[in-house]
């Protein structure tokens, strides 16, 4: 049986599977098709497989416990040894340039000087992401390799050429995270994905992937996680307050790869892309650092307040007319069904709409003010557990809340 929090709350996004790569399928899906090009599905190309690498002979949060009657060993990283008690920056190459130049970006290596774990932290997979750059810097930067039990690798621009051109997408508009683990003989993506998953992710016992909302959407710093994985759990309720999202990953997804490959996963949303905001960078690197804390890689206890909801459902409201979209509500909002989310106005008629929410709960992901479309996802509405339940009643569903899949093409 899976142990969750006690503060748990039932709710969790709709199980919907897509078929037709992108469509919007049903309402409550989170696949926009303004948020995938059409090359970028993984389901376009031959994936290699991941094989399971890591067999975990005791659960992640024992992990330090045990290895303490072991000794460190080096880190061997890209073709290098960094020994217990060292932190070094290396060079990961992945691709070239259309010019033959090679494109590279640094990894940051924190091997303790005590046995234990290693967690990876990746950050800009998709290139517009600031905040998770930051995050990993200040975190690795803050770590004593002399007081570190096991080794901490970051990455923190995974997509180097996205974040030159400040785009999401790499060069040729695929989306780095629909190709993994990846094709050593595949596209420019496959083989980026392929090489950072055997050279960098394969020597990861946990793994967390920062992100932000794409299209000038905000997050609230959350956690999206498959908790029917033991020690993905254990991830989740290592970060102390953060919100969980339940969310079986989709393929293609560093998270799902990882997850096939034995590395239990998370995925961090925090904030917005295009810009450093640094309240979800310090939410994150206080999530991470009180993480390091809880599975005892770090000495220094952290007690960071109450754990957050978990959440099994939630649901995006669209857009019905296009204009000037302007919030009523902000990230973290209690709403109640039938709340004033916000208002779309004609620009030219000067005519108002008004967004209402479907749902009572919690905002945990919204647009900025800007112009909008018809069927743009505006708000993203975290469901209380009584609405799941009724909810359930209503559709006579045959399965709990939760056990379907999740999808999210606004952002991981």
């Amino acid at each position: 049986m899976l142990l969750l929090p006690a503060t748990t709350v039932l709710a969790g996004e709709a199980a919907i599977e897509p078929t037709d790569n992108g469509t919007d399928v049903l309402q409550d899906t989170t696949v926009d098709a303004d948020s995938r090009s059409s090359e970028t599905s993984a389901e376009a190309e031959k994936l290699v497989e991941a094989v399971p690498a890591h067999e975990h002979l005791v659960p992640l949060a024992d992990a330090v416990t045990t290895a303490e009657e072991s000794q460190a060993a080096p880190l061997q990283l890209l073709g290098k040894d960094i020994m217990p008690g060292t932190a070094h920056r290396l060079s990961w190459s992945a691709t070239e340039l259309f010019e033959g130049v090679p494109v590279s970006t640094p990894v940051l290596a924190v091997n303790g000087a005590l046995p234990g774990p290693t967690l990876c932290l990746t950050a800009a997979v998709h290139g517009d992401e600031l905040n998770g750059i930051e995050i990993v810097r200040r975190v690795l930067h803050e770590i004593a390799p002399s007081k570190l039990s096991g080794a901490v690798i970051g990455i923190p621009i995974v997509n180097v050429q996205g974040f030159r051109r400040g785009s999401r997408y790499l060069p040729d508009r695929r989306d780095l995270n629909r190709y993994f683990p990846g094709n050593p003989n595949g596209s420019a993506a496959a083989r980026i994905a392929y090489s950072l998953f055997n050279d960098l992710i394969a020597h990861c016992d946990a793994l967390v992937d920062l992100h932000t909302g794409s299209f000038e959407r905000s997050n609230l710093p959350q956690i999206r996680a498959d908790l029917r994985n033991p020690d993905v759990v254990t991830l989740t309720q290592g970060f102390g307050s953060m919100v969980v999202l339940h969310s079986k990953p989709t393929v293609g997804t560093l998270r799902h790869a990882a997850t096939l490959a034995g590395i239990p996963a998370v995925t961090v949303e925090a904030g917005g892309p295009s810009q450093l905001e640094l309240a979800e960078v310090k939410h994150g690197v206080k999530g991470i650092e009180t993480l390091l804390s809880t599975l005892g890689m770090v000495r220094k206890k952290r007690f960071w307040g109450d754990p957050e909801p978990v959440y099994y459902k939630s649901s995006w409201v669209r857009a019905d007319n296009g204009g000037i979209l302007l919030a009523d509500v902000s990230l973290g909002s209690t709403v109640r069904k039938g709340d004033l989310l916000g208002t779309i106005t004609d620009p030219m008629s000067n005519q108002r709409s008004e967004l209402f929410s479907p749902y009572s709960g919690r905002i945990i992901g919204l647009a900025r003010n800007q112009v909008v479309m018809p069927g743009f996802a505006a708000f993203h509405v975290g469901i209380q557990a009584d609405d799941v339940i009724a909810e359930a009643k209503a559709l006579g569903a045959a399965q709990k809340p939760g056990t379907g899949g999740y999808v999210d093409g606004m952002s991981e």
